[in-house]
């Protein structure tokens, strides 16, 4: 998975092969989720803290998000985003 940003033990990437809604996939430790752009939808289990994390993270850089999921559809690289501060 093309990581995109990284923070807070949190690794946040995007896959070129996936299809579907715009989504992104979050990594903390032995858990993952993917986080659907426009609804916000969570699949997958994370902690609680550190998916409230990812939320902010993704409410914050929606715009970039949507960006590099159009690279990832036409196979260009993927920019990297602002951790969390």
């Amino acid at each position: 998975m093309p990581e995109i940003s990284r923070f807070l033990g949190i690794v946040v990437g995007m896959f070129y092969s996936e299809h579907g809604v715009a989504h992104f996939h979050a990594v903390y430790g032995e858990q993952e989720v993917s986080v659907e752009l426009e609804s916000g939808a969570v699949h997958g289990t994370f902690p609680t803290r550190a998916l409230r994390h990812v939320l902010e993270w993704a409410e914050l850089h929606k715009a970039e998000l949507l960006a590099n999921w159009d690279l990832a559809r036409q196979g260009r690289p993927l920019n990297r985003i602002a951790p969390l501060e």
